[in-house]
């Protein structure tokens, strides 16, 4: 089986990712147009981030954005997810010797 990382090589990210010019509530609003759903709300935006940050500070930074990916396939909201990760920080912190 080959990995995510020989299927998509660094440089065709690259090639198509220019400087920066777009702010990121602006990449969410047209990113979200383009896949036909409303943007987050400030709320959201926030319970994300923090839902993030705990997915990061508990384990490897790349379950972050999974974390993420994971409660909206799950369908539950932002704010859930976040207490859903803090309870399980929580427990694995406690399981560590």
């Amino acid at each position: 089986m080959s990995s995510a990382r020989n299927r998509y090589p660094k440089r065709a990210l690259t090639d198509t990712v220019r400087t920066v010019t777009t702010t990121g509530s602006q990449w969410l609003e047209q990113f979200a147009a383009r896949l036909g759903v409303d943007p987050p709300s400030e709320e959201e935006v926030n319970d994300l981030l923090a839902l993030a940050g705990v997915a990061a500070r508990a384990s490897e930074r790349t379950a972050a954005p999974i974390s993420c990916w994971l409660a909206a396939r799950a369908g539950v909201s932002a704010a859930r997810a976040r207490v859903a990760a803090v309870e399980l920080a929580a427990e694995l912190e406690s399981e560590s010797p």
